[in-house]
């Protein structure tokens, strides 16, 4: 089975929690696929503070907060579903001190996010409010760690765009056109990685046969 994480980048529960889910759902149709879901919402998570423990010491950040048991369950999954409502036209500083966090995984386990795929939602509160750009920030925070940017369908472009009316799961709901955007999205993201994982049973199956 593949594994795909949903993160909720939202300090609140409402809209992105919300599309979070719905993409899960999407994703989960897609036969070999198995998903879950977490949120940074009233998670505890300091930003780096580039002090090289990490890196000096070769193991996990001398900060103790809920980054170890995020980033446990990220290292697990196969591929990931980003999701941030926009705040000043990017993400959220819950999901940007997420991703800061992930630079013991450079210095301790490098290689562990390579061969893992992601994609990018936004959650706006107006039509136009910053939904591409924090978009690009997700997948600029993606291919930092490594890890594989999966763009939408045709007319999505780079990632899932929802405009909430700052009514929350409702008004996320409402907008029928962005979570079509989501959901394709979220059964690209499925089919890639499924068919990634298959690739790699393949190659592994091939070289024993040869060996």
């Amino acid at each position: 089975m593949v594994k795909i994480l949903g993160i909720s980048g939202s300090p609140r529960k409402g809209a992105t929690e919300y599309v979070v889910g719905e993409a899960l759902k999407a994703a989960a149709e897609i036969p070999g696929v198995e998903t879950e879901m977490i949120t940074l919402r009233g998670k505890k998570i300091a930003p780096c503070n580039h002090c090289d423990y990490c890196r000096r010491e070769k193991t996990w950040c001398v900060i103790k907060d809920d980054m170890l048991d995020l980033i446990t369950k990220f290292i697990e999954a196969d591929a990931f579903i980003i999701a941030s409502p926009v705040y000043v036209y990017t993400t959220t500083p819950q999901l940007q001190a997420f991703f800061s966090r992930m630079r013991a995984c450079f210095h301790v386990f490098p290689g562990r996010l390579r061969n893992k795929f992601g994609a990018a939602i936004a959650v706006g509160g107006t039509r136009n409010g910053g939904q591409e750009m924090t978009i690009n920030t997700i997948i600029n925070l993606l291919m930092a760690r490594g890890i594989n940017v999966v763009s939408n369908e045709t007319g999505g472009y780079a990632g899932g765009k929802v405009w909430s009316k700052d009514k929350k799961a409702e008004g996320a709901a409402e907008d029928l056109i962005g979570m079509e955007t989501v959901t394709k999205l979220a059964k690209k993201l499925a089919e890639v990685a499924v068919t990634y994982a298959a690739g790699l049973k393949a190659i592994a199956e091939n070289t024993d046969q040869v060996g």
